[in-house]
């Protein structure tokens, strides 16, 4: 019988569906829980279970979602849990306690570790606490890249389990490039948005000050400046955001020179109108899908030095990264690359190179489908933790 795995996340879970039939088409039994909606697992015939929490609290909200993954699971019945994001991975431990084993897969350290506001720094020893408690009962731990995980291992944060670096969930090259075939033109697109022959510099993100929007905008006006006709495209949701939301009038006060285009689902299309891709996030990234986009779109990227975001960009190879929350090097880096197209261009092509050798959906499933085989073929302890061996690292 196939093994049976439940992947659980949260409301951009759909994000993953590629990764799912990834692992169908290895002979694993897919189903999916998140806080989203059903609507692109029926489409893609994946079996998908629906609970609740609230990304901003913390308290009885998050009690409540632990006792409807109890109940979830009992229900579904998987063989294997994989779990996304911080409060899922946090969640589905402390719900099972060793009952099915769970994988958690660490995307990124998020707001607790990225800010330096006085309520993230009073989170942060809450979050270490429950870490350590998750890792009780936890099968394995996948990290997305090596900064996360050297940080657990200092803080003690993996018990006995055993962990091992896969670099993002992955990108499906080949739908990538057919989406970018069959949706609109670069022609059109600038139509449709006003955009004329400008220069074009695009970011897909949340519009929070936490991705770095905030230093965005001030990075435009300083490239608006020097280049009048260059347009920045913002790309992502804003009301959702509650609290961390980018103050609309903000936004408001940079046009015409930049344009909040709200989400869209045309991202590959979109790509193809890029100068550059410019990626200021503040938070400590996993490995940000958008990044592998844009890298496979071609288009040089300028991200913010952290992790996730060094391990995608190297410096003045295929993009530049800058220091976190500073405008001026930001525009600086965004200057030169329009300034020079031809560099631009190399660079872009390198960007194409490493996405296929590193990222690529096919590589990154295959990896997955064995840790879930290993794990199951070396059997359980009775907390859920893999049976005891001789190393705290998968191979």
């Amino acid at each position: 019988m196939a093994l049976h795995l439940l992947c659980i996340g949260g409301e951009d879970h759909a994000l993953r569906i590629p990764f799912l039939e990834a692992l169908q088409n290895r002979g694993l039994r897919v189903s999916a829980a998140g806080t989203g909606a059903a609507s692109a697992f029926a489409q893609n015939g994946i079996t998908y279970h629906q609970y609740q929490f609230d990304r901003f609290g913390m308290g009885a909200s998050d009690r409540a979602a632990i006792g409807q993954l109890a109940r979830l699971v009992k229900f579904a019945r998987p063989d294997v849990i994989q779990t996304f994001d911080t409060k899922p991975n946090l969640f589905a431990p402390l719900a099972l306690r060793g009952a099915v084993p769970v994988v958690r897969t660490i995307n990124g350290m998020g707001w607790v570790f990225s800010s330096t506001e006085l309520r993230a720094l009073a989170f942060r020893p809450v979050y270490l606490a429950m870490q350590r408690l998750a890792a009780c009962w936890t099968a394995a731990t996948v990290f997305q890249n090596k900064a996360d995980r050297s940080f657990f291992h200092r803080h003690h944060l993996l018990g006995k389990s055993p962990s091992v670096v896969i670099g993002s969930s992955g990108i499906d090259v080949g739908a990538f490039e057919t989406a970018q075939a069959r949706m609109a033109s670069p022609a059109e697109l600038r139509a449709e948005l006003g955009l004329g022959d400008a220069e074009i510099v695009l970011t897909v993100s949340r519009l929070t000050v936490q991705k770095g929007i905030a230093t965005l905008l001030e990075a435009a006006e300083i490239v608006h400046q020097a280049r009048p006709k260059v347009r920045f495209l913002l790309v992502g949701p804003r009301e959702s955001e509650g609290a961390f939301a980018v103050d609309q009038a903000l936004i408001e006060r940079h046009a015409p020179y930049v344009i909040a285009t709200g989400a869209r689902s045309d991202i590959p299309a979109l790509l193809g109108l890029a100068d550059v891709f410019a990626f200021p996030t503040e938070y400590r990234e996993g490995i940000p899908r958008v990044l592998l986009e844009a890298g496979l779109a071609g288009v040089p990227i300028v991200a913010s030095r952290m992790p996730g975001c060094d391990d995608v960009v190297v410096e003045d190879w295929n993009g530049h990264l800058v220091p976190p929350r500073d405008p001026r090097a930001l525009a600086a880096a965004i200057l030169g690359l329009l300034q020079d197209s031809s560099r631009a261009r190399t660079m872009g092509q390198r960007s194409i190179n490493v996405v296929r050798r590193e990222f690529d959906l096919n590589f990154v499933a295959d990896r997955y489908a064995e840790l879930y085989r290993q794990l199951l073929s070396r059997g359980h302890s009775s907390d859920g933790r893999a049976a005891a061996h001789s190393s705290s690292e998968i191979q």
